[in-house]
């Protein structure tokens, strides 16, 4: 079943009594279905041309609408589908708009984290060169200690040598 929708209402599609290859929109059932390229709405009581239903909006062709009813009903299909295309580019910039804020915080949150192992590595080695310098002044002390006592016994071996 092929079905239409007409004015915010959606009908069956049938083959009804008109001219040849004319279909109407109506709820009622019939034998042949419309086929999916063929679909047209009479809003008239007299004939009208048959307007192919595009499958989208590139395929409009307004050579065979003759009458405003079927111009109007196109320029409703174009209006529809700039409403959904703005819907969609509205959805895609906010979609942007959160990947760039979220962009923004990584790298913030990255030169956060930089800077913080930074700081860590500056005071390692702040911390070992104060335990270097400590070794150091430790080591000197002790060279220091060892040519006293060494000179303090040499004066005491020069006492008894007298």
């Amino acid at each position: 079943m092929n079905y239409v929708k007409v004015e915010g209402v959606w009908v069956e599609a049938v083959a009804s009594s008109g001219a040849p290859g004319q279909e109407v929109a109506a709820v009622t059932t019939a034998a042949a279905p419309i086929t999916a390229d063929s679909w047209a709405v009479d809003t008239t009581a007299g004939p009208a041309a048959s307007v192919p239903a595009p499958a989208s909006i590139e395929n409009i062709d307004i050579t065979n609408a003759a009458q405003a009813a079927n111009l109007d009903a196109l320029i409703r299909g174009v209006d529809e589908a700039l409403e959904d295309l703005i819907s969609a580019t509205s959805a895609l910039g906010s979609i942007s708009m959160r990947i760039g804020m979220q962009e923004e915080f990584v790298s913030k949150l990255t030169d956060s984290i930089d800077s913080g192992i930074g700081r860590l590595v500056d005071a390692d080695m702040n911390e070992e060169s104060t335990r270097l310098k400590a070794l150091q002044t430790q080591q000197q002390l002790a060279i220091q200690s060892l040519s006293i006592a060494n000179t303090n016994s040499e004066n005491i071996l020069q006492l008894f040598r007298q």
